[in-house]
């Protein structure tokens, strides 16, 4: 899809003349088995990352970020926050986890 016919799917209504983009300029939009699939491989993604810290053999992570700065946990919250997340879908699930650490403080690999 072409940045223009993006920027004229991704405009909403007009507002005093102006129109509203949701989408960013230059976004492309999926519909569709595409898009579905799009979505299961981004939660497959972010569900392989968390797996193995799950459950009472589960292992911990060492995650190290852009300034050097080591962290080791089995927490996924903690992971997720960590991770640079782009994907609607998968953020979603980033979202459900930090939800689920808000309100309980825990089971927030469980939620995912």
């Amino acid at each position: 899809m072409s940045t223009a016919s993006a920027a004229k799917t991704a405009t909403l209504g007009q507002i005093g003349g102006v129109p509203v983009l949701i989408l960013k300029e230059g976004t492309s939009r999926t519909a569709g088995k595409e898009a579905m699939r799009a979505n299961i491989m981004a939660a497959r993604a972010i569900a392989e990352v968390l797996k193995s810290s799950l459950g009472p053999k589960g292992m911990d992570k060492m995650l190290v970020d852009s300034l050097g700065d080591i962290t080791i946990t089995n927490d996924g919250a903690t992971i997720l926050k960590e991770m640079d997340v782009q994907h609607p879908a998968a953020k979603m699930m980033v979202e459900i986890s930090k939800a689920q650490d808000d309100e309980v403080g825990d089971g927030t690999t469980t939620a995912v």
